[in-house]
């Protein structure tokens, strides 16, 4: 799914109305821009707090996004941010009251799409290509690496655990 939604041609966007840990970050990262509810929301990719490592081309996102020095210590201790620290960041694009979200990204689309759209998506797919073809080059090994580090016995412990702690907030 990450990678049809990060190869689209089209415009995509982000409507985050709430926390974005782990899988919720990493979707939105595929998207051109980002729009999120302000106040006590977090959004971050947080799996080496769960003995995960983040795979290549996720960690390539994060640069991308954030520059190498912010994503590197980021992915390093699983880093969740809040709201207006992922807007510094440049994390997200944009923070507005969370009964604005959908209408605001949902405004966000329109202006883009006011933009020519065989430019827009050219410059897109230039930009985006060589991790592209380097996810696909080695679309294999990354779903043998996600499956062998996802079954450990380490990960399986910590990811109860955060369950656990999840449940009794």
């Amino acid at each position: 799914m990450w990678l049809s939604l990060y190869g689209s041609r089209l415009v995509t966007m982000a409507a985050i109305n709430g926390h974005s840990p782990a899988g919720g970050c990493l979707l939105s990262l595929a998207c051109d821009y980002r729009v999120m509810a302000e106040g006590k929301f977090t959004i971050g990719l947080n799996e080496t707090q769960l003995d995960l490592v983040a795979p290549f081309w996720l960690r390539q996102t994060m640069v991308d996004v954030i520059g190498y020095r912010q994503a590197e210590m980021a992915l390093m201790i699983g880093a969740l941010y809040t709201s207006d620290k992922a807007l510094q960041l440049g994390l997200v694009d944009k923070l507005v009251p969370i009964e604005d979200v959908q209408t605001i990204a949902e405004e966000e689309v329109k202006n883009w799409l006011k933009i020519p759209d065989q430019a827009r998506a050219i410059t897109k797919m230039a930009s985006r290509k060589p991790l592209l073809d380097e996810l696909r080059k080695r679309k294999q090994e990354d779903i043998q690496t996600f499956r062998d580090e996802t079954t450990r016995e380490s990960v399986q412990m910590s990811i109860q655990q955060y369950l656990e702690k999840l449940k009794a907030k």
